[in-house]
């Protein structure tokens, strides 16, 4: 089967490895045949030859771990151990072991939920994102009539954009270096904002926004700016994947604001991802605007690069099999 491999920074290997028997699944896991895969962001550092902090990243170097990065993925389920899945379904959700650039993988079926059978499977992927999304939006209080404020609009930030217009927020703010004037308001951002965060901040007045998620990660400096900007009595959402282990925050504030911070991974990803299934269903225009770029197994290598350039017309980058 083919597969690839991180060798070097910003490079990959594509090899041929034996494919894995279905004979050896363990409980609850299901094999799948490669049809499609997203690019996220988090997937980025290890593109670019940090040794970061996603769970299938421990222990030896990425360039190490055949099918790493990836986890975003839609599957023809192969073979399965696990009850709600069976050969020849078509799935999407996570590749547990973040290997999902091979032609074969091995996943945990409880990350994994069947999907509209009329997406295509580069569309389909984008319900794994979506899922997370959809679930850091319960965490927060009623969008209703609220101003939310979403710094960073990359893939996760313009969903979460879309998302919280979705459940009625009055206001919706994108906050971004890069220029998103064009896709911005297909995705319910009312105000575009060409800035970083710290710059945004310095020209807020009065009228701040009761919501603001952080949809950045991988760094310190967003964090606090999103604490700094939010409403009095307002709610803080940290997404993403934290590169450090301490983030130093300004608890004088959060006391004195009356702010309530929250965070956390996607549970109940079964759930999720039919939740996010169903979403797409009611908002079917969603798909078609937000995957922007598919490229085939063979321009895996250029699929990365691109993601690597801050291009404002780039949303979501799809591998297909």
């Amino acid at each position: 089967m083919w597969a690839y491999r991180l060798v070097a920074p910003y490079t990959f290997e594509k090899l041929d490895l034996p494919e894995p028997s279905a004979d050896r699944l363990g409980d609850g896991q299901v094999l799948l045949r490669f049809l499609s895969a997203g690019i996220c962001g988090s997937d980025l550092p290890a593109f670019r030859g940090a040794k970061g902090r996603l769970p299938g990243d421990t222990g030896v170097s990425a360039a190490e771990m055949n099918g790493f990065p990836i986890h975003e993925i839609v599957g023809e389920v192969v073979a399965s151990r696990h009850p709600a899945h069976r050969p020849g379904d078509r799935v999407v959700g996570w590749a547990s072991g973040f290997d999902g650039l091979m032609q074969f993988v091995v996943a945990d079926g409880e990350g994994l939920a069947a999907y509209d059978p009329a997406l295509s499977p580069h569309d389909a992927v984008a319900l794994q994102p979506l899922a997370c999304v959809l679930y850091a939006a319960e965490q927060l209080p009623d969008l209703s009539g609220r101003h939310v404020a979403v710094i960073g609009q990359g893939s996760i930030g313009l969903l979460f954009s879309y998302v919280a217009k979705a459940a009625g927020a009055q206001h919706v703010t994108g906050v971004d270096p890069i220029d998103r004037t064009a896709v911005g308001p297909t995705f319910g951002v009312d105000t575009v904002v060409r800035a970083t965060s710290d710059r945004w901040l310095s020209h807020l007045g009065e009228d701040r926004p009761d919501v603001v998620i952080e949809a950045v990660g991988h760094q310190v400096a967003t964090l606090n700016h999103a604490i700094e900007a939010v409403a009095l009595g307002g709610t803080v959402f940290y997404f993403g994947v934290a590169d450090d282990d301490t983030y130093p925050i300004s608890m004088r504030l959060m006391l004195r604001n009356n702010l309530t911070l929250k965070s956390g991974v996607t549970l109940e990803r079964r759930r999720m991802l039919s939740s996010a299934d169903e979403f797409v269903r009611t908002h079917p225009a969603l798909l078609p605007t937000y995957v922007t770029h598919t490229f085939g197994v063979a321009d895996v290598q250029s699929a990365f690069e691109l993601a690597c350039l801050p291009t404002p017309g780039r949303v979501k980058i799809a591998i297909v099999g």
